[in-house]
């Protein structure tokens, strides 16, 4: 696993019973294109268009649009759904064989007809490249595939895994032409052949095009004939400027807090010709602590902390609103989304609980701490972020904090030597289930790198929970997990982020396109 800045929630249904996973989900999507062609902004680059190697928000908004899982997230839901398979499900017995059987006729965008042994060259394409920056690590409890027929493909799990359906509807579930992507290394060359609802025309330094795929067959609905992305490589003003001017339809990632609030402000007083569009999201940011350090190590002064920290002065004065608290690891909208921490530690600042914690464990000084922080990775207002919490902190007269700022690859590897005591971590999700804001935390090479263990958690509730078929019946597991954490503190819940998308008049449908999947849906957009 790693930790991104990709994106965004609904209520999980009841599980991934195998009825769930059977029959069509959906009548065949209309492939014909209608409306207007739309350009989006972004200030995310694409890193790339091989999906064995892309593993970032704009590579898989595109590995979303151009290629097919067999499994997909419908608009607004949080239980995948038969997309170029026909019918998936669980064999009896168990959550470590799964079966899938694909629609009939299916062809990539170069006329290719996609078989299961596209599928199987797909999957294990990613594992054999193992690519630094690949979706590998979520397809780490798949052990083999058969493929008995052209139609059928069958999933031999390592360890029974209930999540692996919404694993494989994600991104690193993209199927690819054996014909025409090389088995052990990446496809440099730029391109994309996919049998998804658009096609990749092409992709330049400052802009992708993309029309839509006449040979689709899948549930979308096409509403445009096409999108241009344009490109600002995180230059957020010129992002917002681009949309003020109408050189872009609508704007997706990378606007700041600010530019959200003056664009808002203005669309309620219709001056700017624009309307924000917001969605809940799954997107966290933590505190992590290092449970070795020699200060942030100590359980008072990380309870001291959590006493302190203001959460609501945070979302109000540096993300104007665009962020709610968050008071444990599984954020609102996700199945067993519990308050740990403010049940533990309060909703509101509590220095003489603070001051009688430090006490009790002799530490009577102020306690000296570093928050170290990266300024672009995690978001715009990261820095400003943790300049506001060490000023918290040193407010109560307990704490002696400053802030530090490296820049993400220096601060990666200065994390995972040790080096830091606390430290900013943010994630968005693969996958819109509890297993994905925990395991990646807790389990075998988590991406916290914080020394934290926790037997309970890792040979416990997580094989529990992830064998559990019905994800319903997690809950209780969960919000246990949730309790361990909140009373050992090895991170501290932050905030939620809020999901916009900015968009010009005339442009609809992007309330489809702000779910918990974190998938945006091209085709969901039309403009008039």
């Amino acid at each position: 696993m790693k930790i991104r800045n990709r994106w965004l929630t609904a209520p999980l249904a009841a599980g991934l019973a195998a009825g769930l996973l059977s029959g069509c989900g959906s009548e065949d999507g209309s492939s014909s294109g209608s409306g207007d062609s739309v350009v989006m902004g972004m200030s995310d680059d694409i890193q790339a268009t091989d999906p064995a190697s892309g593993y970032d928000p704009g590579s898989w908004l595109l590995f979303n649009n151009v290629f097919q899982s067999l499994l997909s997230f419908p608009k607004g839901s949080s239980t995948p759904q038969p997309e170029a398979a026909e019918r998936c499900s669980f064999d009896k017995g168990g959550s470590q064989v799964f079966r899938c059987t694909l629609r009939s006729g299916l062809k990539f965008s170069n006329g290719n007809a996609l078989t299961s042994q596209d599928v199987k060259f797909s999957f294990e394409r990613v594992l054999r490249i193992n690519d630094a920056n690949g979706p590998a690590p979520l397809l780490s409890t798949l052990g083999k595939i058969d493929t008995p027929d052209k139609q059928t493909v069958v999933f031999h799990l390592k360890v029974p895994d209930a999540t692996f359906p919404s694993r494989i509807a994600s991104g690193a579930g993209s199927i690819v032409d054996h014909e025409t992507y090389p088995a052990d290394k990446l496809r440099t060359d730029n391109k994309a052949v996919g049998s998804g609802v658009y096609k990749l025309d092409a992709f330049g330094e400052n802009e992708a095009s993309f029309s839509v795929n006449s040979g689709y067959k899948g549930s979308a609905k096409v509403k445009n004939s096409g999108m241009t992305m344009k490109l600002y490589h995180g230059r957020q003003k010129d992002l917002a400027d681009a949309l003020k001017q109408g050189d872009i339809d609508l704007a997706y990632r990378g606007l700041t807090a600010k530019d959200i609030a003056d664009l808002q402000a203005a669309s309620v007083a219709d001056k700017k010709g624009v309307k924000v569009v917001e969605g809940t999201g799954a997107e966290v940011q933590h505190l992590a602590f290092n449970m070795n350090d020699p200060v942030a190590g100590k359980l008072a002064v990380r309870k001291a902390i959590a006493y302190l920290v203001d959460r609501e002065a945070l979302v109000r004065d540096v993300y104007k609103s665009t962020a709610t608290p968050l008071y444990s690891i599984v954020p609102s909208g996700i199945t067993a989304h519990s308050t740990a921490l403010f049940d533990m530690y309060g909703g509101s600042p509590q220095p003489a609980k603070a001051k009688q914690v430090l006490h009790k464990a002799g530490l009577t000084g102020k306690v000296k701490l570093t928050l170290w922080s990266t300024p672009i990775r995690y978001g715009p207002g990261t820095d400003e972020e943790m300049r506001t919490i060490a000023k918290q902190l040193n407010a109560s007269g307990l704490f002696e904090a400053d802030v530090k700022s490296v820049e993400f690859k220096q601060y990666e590897k200065d994390i995972a030597a040790g080096k830091y005591g606390v430290y900013v971590k943010g994630w968005i999700p693969d996958y819109p289930d509890p297993d994905n804001f925990t395991s990646p935390f807790f389990g075998k090479d988590n991406v916290l790198s914080n020394r934290y263990v926790n037997k309970a958690i890792t040979d416990e509730i997580i094989p529990s929970t992830a064998a559990t078929e019905d994800r319903s019946a997690t809950e209780a597991d969960f919000s246990r997990l949730q309790d361990l954490v909140a009373a050992d503190l090895p991170i501290l819940p932050l905030w939620q982020g809020k999901q916009y998308a900015v968009a010009r008049e005339g442009v609809v449908g992007l309330e489809w396109t702000l779910d918990p999947s974190t998938v945006f849906r091209f085709w969901e957009i039309s403009k008039n």
